[in-house]
């Protein structure tokens, strides 16, 4: 790991520019939802927090260190991360229950739209010594009823060895194992790319100081992330974990479902490892 990289790949850093990506994604409605939508919700949400405060007799010192820390959290541009590790895996259960096929799951801070075009049998772009054990992951795009999904997309990024991602770090090259894969005319695909570490999400910042207040870990585990789309069916954002690995079991973002996790083999007569995962989608 280079001193560079870990000198200055901090939580400011990183939330300043996951708060920019949000903010350029932001999705179409966001800002346009009904004021009795609003008031249903804030309403019970701040009935919520005050019953927390009588059950556990919140003191003014506590309540002023929660002020502190919110305030700091902002300063911080940690609002997309504090979100997307604690709660948006409920809101990816609630958006997704009725959905048919493949799993999914939380999208992350680290999403970066525009990454390369590739075809349907590819190598993501990375350094010439990107270290990490080679991983070939191949699969097929279906349909609910079973058809190959001729031209679908897969959208794939992911932490390297260190466990940092391009665009969230200083001194990766900018679309660094990120890539646009179009899978072939029977919806088949094949991603050359080095297996991900696992990693602590930034613990120098506001989100660091609540783990440590309350005694957490920060840890992820190894995943790659992927966004896999085809006309007239729904896009699907979701995870895949490796079997056996650290924090599977204890994910400090709550995203691991038994669905996605990925068990992959020694590759045949050559270095590193492979393994097939196919993705069915819903119609829309």
């Amino acid at each position: 790991m280079s001193d560079t990289i870990t000198d200055q790949a901090t939580a400011a850093a990183s939330g300043a520019a996951a708060t920019e990506q949000f903010r350029a994604k932001q999705r179409a409605g966001a800002s346009d939802v009904e004021t009795k939508r609003v008031d249903t919700l804030v309403t019970e949400l701040l009935t919520a927090a005050h019953d927390i405060i009588r059950r556990h007799k919140v003191t003014y010192d506590e309540y002023d260190a929660l002020k502190s820390w919110l305030i700091q959290v902002g300063e911080d541009g940690e609002w997309p991360l504090f979100l997307d590790v604690w709660l948006e895996h409920v809101v990816e259960e609630v958006a997704n229950e009725n959905r048919q096929g493949s799993k999914g799951t939380i999208e992350g801070p680290y999403y970066i739209p525009g990454s390369p075009s590739l075809p349907a049998e590819a190598t993501l772009p990375m350094r010439e010594s990107e270290e990490g054990t080679p991983l070939l992951f191949q699969g097929q795009v279906r349909s609910v009823d079973g058809t190959p999904l001729t031209g679908a997309t897969v959208e794939i990024w992911h932490a390297d060895n260190d466990g940092y991602y391009s665009q969230f770090a200083p001194s990766l090259p900018e679309w660094n194992l990120r890539g646009t894969v179009t899978a072939d005319d029977t919806g088949h695909f094949r991603i050359h790319t080095v297996e991900p570490a696992p990693y602590q999400i930034p613990t120098d910042g506001s989100c660091g100081k609540l783990i440590g207040a309350a005694g957490w870990h920060a840890w992820r585990p190894a995943h790659l992330h992927l966004k896999v789309s085809a006309p007239g069916h729904q896009l699907i954002t979701t995870q895949l974990y490796f079997k056996g690995g650290n924090h599977v079991a204890d994910d400090i973002a709550s995203a691991v479902k038994p669905e996605l996790i990925l068990a992959p083999s020694p590759v045949t007569g050559g270095s590193g490892r492979e393994v097939t995962y196919d993705f069915v989608l819903d119609r829309v």
